[in-house]
């Protein structure tokens, strides 16, 4: 690999914030169950780490959809790998996404569970890259706003490597090699 990965949001930081999220998120869902849609794979550190910080009764349930290939640019079309196990009929659901980035994937994910009559469908990512934004999505909540560079760590991937960093970092190629 010819890429160096520079340090954009250190671990504690990433901690810190989520235990924040979940507080809010355990205030505005009080009195009501909550089952969290974890976005795989990239979602799966957060949402995880999220859970632990909610405090009102959750299940969780996941599914694999794609919008990109190998390397760092959306191919802007939503492949959906594995659906989901139960029905969300009637239940507040809770994406727990790694990032908003063009929208597309979120967007299209949304629709397709709005269809399944849910009592809600909130948005919660870790990071949100709004200059990037093709379709008009905001996540009701949201960790941090980065600018416009490709990042991995805690989930986040280059063609699959990187997803364990404790930290958010940006990608810098080496052009040279």
């Amino acid at each position: 690999m010819n890429e160096k990965i520079r340090v954009l949001i250190p671990e504690e930081d990433i901690q810190k914030r989520i235990a924040e999220v979940g507080a809010a998120l355990s205030r505005d869902y009080e009195g009501k169950e909550v089952l969290m849609i974890c976005v795989l794979r990239g979602g799966v550190f957060f949402a995880c780490e999220l859970a632990k910080h909610i405090t009102v009764p959750l299940s969780m349930d996941f599914m694999c959809v794609s919008s990109y290939g190998s390397g760092t640019v959306s191919k802007g079309t939503v492949k959906i790998i594995k659906d989901l196990d139960e029905n969300i009929e009637g239940k507040h659901v809770l994406i727990a996404e790694d990032i908003v980035d063009s929208g597309n994937t979120l967007s299209t994910l949304i629709k397709l569970l709005k269809v399944r009559k849910p009592a809600s469908v909130k948005l919660c990512t870790l990071l949100d890259k709004p200059e990037r934004r093709v379709v008009d999505i905001e996540a009701d909540y949201s960790c941090f706003k980065i600018p416009d560079e490709f990042v991995v760590g805690y989930g986040l991937d280059y063609d699959q490597h990187y997803r364990n960093l404790p930290y958010i970092g940006v990608v810098e190629l080496n052009e040279e090699a």
